[in-house]
């Protein structure tokens, strides 16, 4: 538990008040020793270390033992990639280690004889000693052979706690790495419940958030009688915060993936001010500013949108990753399906403003939880910082952590550019990118133009109160329960024992779900809209509404998946990129979807979204048989 507040932002703050008195790491208590291999005699550590290696254990490991390092003087003028950067070692989230005690040959180059971060590169071992996080494991992966070694490394049972060995450049310096196998330090060595408790709080964040957006929903009246203005100006409220939750990752995503600042430095300071944010728009007595301040709500608000998925990948294994992640996707979904629930019935007691309190009542606590008990997931940040302990202990300015001299050539421009501009690259010069996104983004925005077509449908023919209203938004959270439950048995019965029968296999096997439940998405909206009328019982609609959920959510979960196994080096943006088309779009589908339904009315207007989606089908199962031959095609996609 002292642990947990240590490396939570309660923890640090105290640790920066008292001088690092309180709440120490390891490294800073008087009876720590320092392990040799951060010693002089590091060398000959490693030497010792190889030499110690009996039978039983070699055969825990994952590569034959290769003879101990040797430096390669002679620069080359290009470095190879090697199979796979910084991964040695996954651990599935019920504690499983895979140890690896091999030693690797390290190939350095450097530029000149000075010893500084910018002018050190390295080409890490082709299996390290250290592991990573699964989003390392992604991003560092180049070819098909490459994820496949990783989704072998992360099925395969650890053997017994082993010190791990750190490489050594050609000047000298010593990368900081973990200190064993099953060093407590790396977030992939938590505990399960730890892990859970850290899912926990992302994905009450995320929903907090996501629930922001339609809790405003049942104020929409109040505003146009208090401000005087349309419908069209008060769902502004609501469109803008879509759209700015969509702008907000292209800045704040990059800023996460830098070691020095790691993850919970942008999750608590956006979080914070999107929490004060709420009191002014709670307060705010006219129309611009309200806007504006449920605008600013939704940029501040965002971070968790975008990095929510790369905190879980610091933690869990590529073969345990899918489960969590539709964890996430769960509470992103139920937020928006919960918020109306939520407002409903105070709004129609009280007035409009009570749903901007009530957001603010759960996002306050919610900041409160990740402030006292919200650990860094970072692995490149948690390095970064052991190295500046070791540094300070030992006196020995050849100690740095990888991620440190990464980051002497990094710049936050250069992440926003590639933010912004890969992921529209991508989706002109890539067919396969184009149908993802395609798909991705019409069945998000109608999603969002439920939030029009409710109030229509349960509000005019059905005469619900607001309160009433507001629980047929649970046919969402219905659908999204028995999706998860059928995805959940897809993962552990068939899709996991594959893998570890057989290997990854081509990506487009992750979309085998998506070709049945795709078809759920135009069937549920068919039905939705046809029976939505007064002479057929509301039921019959609610029904529609779930079976449009249970397809939109599988889809979108086999896209999660499919993604980063086909574009691995670029995952990140296109995901960065989805979240802002998404938002733009579902921003505008709120605007559009009131005319739609007024002059075609509920069953044509949906019979014309449910088309859309037809074409969505189609592009599912055009990326299942043809997606092969894309993947050849495509400069992108590991090949």
């Amino acid at each position: 538990m002292s642990d947990l507040i240590r490396d939570a932002p309660i923890g640090q703050v105290i640790r920066y008040l008292t001088k690092n008195k309180l709440l120490k790491y390891p490294e800073e208590l008087e009876d720590w020793r320092c392990p040799h291999s951060y010693g002089e005699n590091a060398a000959s550590a490693e030497k010792m270390a190889a030499m110690q290696m009996d039978e039983a254990t070699r055969e825990h490991v994952a590569v034959p033992l290769e003879p101990p390092i040797k430096e390669e003087t002679e620069p080359k003028p290009e470095i190879e990639s090697p199979m796979m950067e910084e991964i040695a070692d996954f651990s599935s989230s019920d504690g499983e280690d895979l140890e690896i005690a091999a030693m690797e040959k390290i190939t350095t180059q450097r530029e000149d004889d000075q010893p500084h971060l910018e002018h050190i590169k390295t080409a890490r071992s082709t299996i390290g000693v250290e592991r990573v996080g699964t989003r390392s494991a992604l991003t560092q992966s180049k070819t098909r052979s490459e994820l496949e070694e990783a989704f072998r490394l992360s099925t395969l049972e650890g053997g017994p706690s082993r010190p791990v060995i750190p490489a050594t450049l050609d000047d000298g310096t010593i990368l900081v790495d973990w200190y064993t196998t099953d060093d407590p330090a790396n977030p992939q060595n938590w505990s399960l419940k730890k892990k859970l408790f850290v899912t926990f709080q992302i994905c009450m964040y995320t929903m907090a958030v996501y629930m922001g957006s339609s809790i405003y929903t049942p104020s929409i009246p109040g505003v146009m009688v208090r401000f005087g203005v349309n419908a069209q100006l008060a769902s502004m409220g609501l469109s803008m915060y879509v759209l700015a939750y969509g702008l907000g990752p292209m800045l704040f995503s990059p800023l996460s993936e830098l070691p020095a600042i790691g993850r919970n430095p942008p999750y608590m300071i956006t979080f914070a001010i999107f929490v004060i944010l709420l009191v002014p728009t709670a307060l705010v007595d006219n129309f611009p500013g309200l806007i504006v301040l449920r605008f600013l709500a939704g940029f501040f608000g965002s971070p968790c949108l975008a990095t929510g998925g790369a905190s879980l990948q610091d933690m869990f294994s590529l073969i345990k990753l899918p489960y969590v992640l539709s964890l996430w996707a769960l509470a992103a979904t139920c937020g928006p399906a919960l918020g109306p629930i939520i407002s409903g019935f105070s709004v129609t007691a009280k007035n409009w403003r009570w749903s901007l309190w009530e957001l603010l009542w759960l996002a306050g606590p919610i900041w409160i939880l990740l402030f006292l008990c919200l650990p860094e997931t970072s692995p490149s940040n948690i390095l970064l910082r052991r190295a500046n302990r070791l540094r300070k202990r030992t006196s020995d300015t050849k100690l740095k952590s990888q991620s440190e001299i990464d980051q002497a050539n990094l710049k936050v421009w250069d992440l926003i550019k590639e933010n912004l501009w890969r992921p529209n690259q991508m989706m002109i010069l890539d067919p396969a990118i184009t149908v993802q996104r395609a798909d991705f983004e019409i069945v998000y925005a109608i999603f969002y133009s439920f939030f029009e077509s409710f109030p229509l449908v349960y509000g005019e023919m059905y005469h619900f109160n607001l309160g009433e209203l507001g629980l047929t938004f649970l046919s969402i959270t219905v659908g999204v329960t028995i999706a998860i439950a059928a995805y959940w048995t897809y993962i552990y019965y068939i899709m996991e024992p594959e893998i570890r029968a057989h290997g990854l296999g081509a990506p487009e096997r992750r979309l085998i779900p998506a070709l049945v439940s795709s078809i759920f998405c135009p069937v549920g909206l068919f039905i939705f809209g046809w029976s939505s009328n007064p002479d057929v019982h509301w039921f019959g609609s609610v029904v529609g509404v779930s079976i449009f959920t249970i397809g939109i959510f599988i889809v979108l979960q086999c896209i999660f998946v499919y993604l980063p196994l086909t574009y691995p080096q670029y995952a990140a943006s296109l995901f960065a990129g989805n979240d802002f088309t998404r938002s733009t779009l579902a921003c505008g589908a709120i605007h559009f979807s009131s005319p739609l339904y007024h002059n075609l009315g509920i069953g044509r207007g949906c019979s014309l979204l449910a088309g859309l989606t037809v074409g969505c089908v189609f592009g599912v199962y055009g990326l299942f048989f043809y997606g092969e031959r894309l993947r050849a095609r495509s400069r992108f996609a590991a090949k």
